[in-house]
């Protein structure tokens, strides 16, 4: 059988804790996500993220950073990046001067992180600002197509550089549904020749570089009946099939409300991975009773696994390791010397 660790789950704490080291061992474990109730400062993050690559050294270390409000680390000397919006009002005035600057953002971005230990952020947003989704206002960089593409491609040559990967979401689109995900079943009524045409674009034109992708808890009922991250038709027919993407797909956090179309977060776990996914998250899980919805993910996927209810899949366990970086980070102090990272905080709008 193939080896496949398809689950990115969190701790509650600023420190591991015995359940936390148990959990990270499990097989089906492949990465770990922070939030800011994990950050206390870059020490001791530090410290967190190398003890967890003591004990799984192919673990995966992401975070949600993007700039503007959904930025997890803000003290101890990160750098207060502006959300993606900003970039787009940029181009606006000097589009070769925007191009520039969110290349310095993601350069920035990525080399803050990986000098604390953390791997992949989860970002560019490539959804288009239609002005309609609560949930992605200005991390949009822009509603056209064309500029989100450029501007997203140039912040992944950013964090490149930083030896960071990239993940392009919320595929195909959550710009245009008006409710918001995480507590509302979000839907998009709109056809799929609409879609493609404009909102999901930047998938295309972005295929070769793009190196995860994350599905919209959104439900195109003209499409599919499922959201886009539990979909087959979306993710194997279209992403895969008619766009020719390569790359990583992880689902979005199997307890957000959008995600219960397919009831519990293990039965979720199960279609997302049977519809393609190779990596789905749970979120903010390990401060329930102790953990429980991460132990019973966990247990419940490996059962399920042992059942044949989906199968281990050696393509994706690649796709992970693809996302890890394949250089060395530089350490904090020596980044704060580094002309380059020095010239990137003057490129900032």
């Amino acid at each position: 059988m193939s080896h496949h660790s398809p689950v990115i789950l969190d701790i509650a704490g600023q420190e591991l804790n015995d359940d936390d080291r148990r959990r990270i061992r499990h097989p089906l474990t492949g990465g770990l996500i922070f939030f800011t109730r994990n950050w206390r400062d870059r020490r001791q993050l530090t410290e967190v993220t190398a003890e967890v690559k003591s004990l799984r050294p192919d673990l995966l270390i992401t975070v949600d950073h993007e700039g503007g409000r959904v930025q997890r680390f803000r003290t101890d000397g990160f750098t207060h990046l502006p959300a993606m919006r900003a970039f787009g009002e940029l181009w606006m005035k000097d589009a070769m001067r925007a191009i520039d600057a969110t290349l310095s953002a993601g350069y920035v971005l990525g080399a803050e992180l990986r000098a604390c230990g953390v791997e992949l952020s989860y970002t560019p947003v490539v959804d288009l600002d239609h002005e309609r989704s609560e949930v992605v206002g200005d991390r949009a960089f822009h509603r056209d197509a064309k500029v989100v593409t450029v501007l997203a491609q140039s912040l992944m040559l950013g964090l490149m550089r930083s030896g960071m990967q990239n993940c392009g979401k919320h595929f195909p689109a959550h710009g245009y549904a008006i409710a918001d995900s995480h507590v509302a079943r979000a839907v998009d009524d709109r056809t799929l020749e609409q879609i493609l045409a404009e909102d999901a674009k930047p998938y295309d034109w972005l295929s070769t570089g793009l190196t995860c992708v994350m599905p919209a808890h959104v439900t195109f009922p003209k499409v599919d009946k499922l959201p886009a991250g539990f979909s087959a038709r979306w993710l194997k027919d279209i992403l895969r099939g008619q766009l020719g993407y390569a790359g990583a797909i992880c689902c979005d956090d199997l307890s957000m409300e959008g995600a219960r179309a397919c009831g519990s977060p293990v039965e979720g776990g199960i279609a997302a991975l049977n519809a393609g996914c190779d990596l789905v998250l749970l979120c903010n899980q390990s401060k329930v009773d102790g953990g429980r919805p991460v132990d019973e993910l966990l247990d419940g996927l490996q059962a399920a696994l042992e059942q044949g209810r989906w199968q281990a899949d050696a393509h994706s366990e690649a796709r992970r390791l693809d996302l890890l970086p394949q250089s060395a980070p530089l350490p904090w102090d020596e980044l704060m010397h580094h002309p380059a990272y020095q010239q990137a905080l003057e490129r900032l709008p």
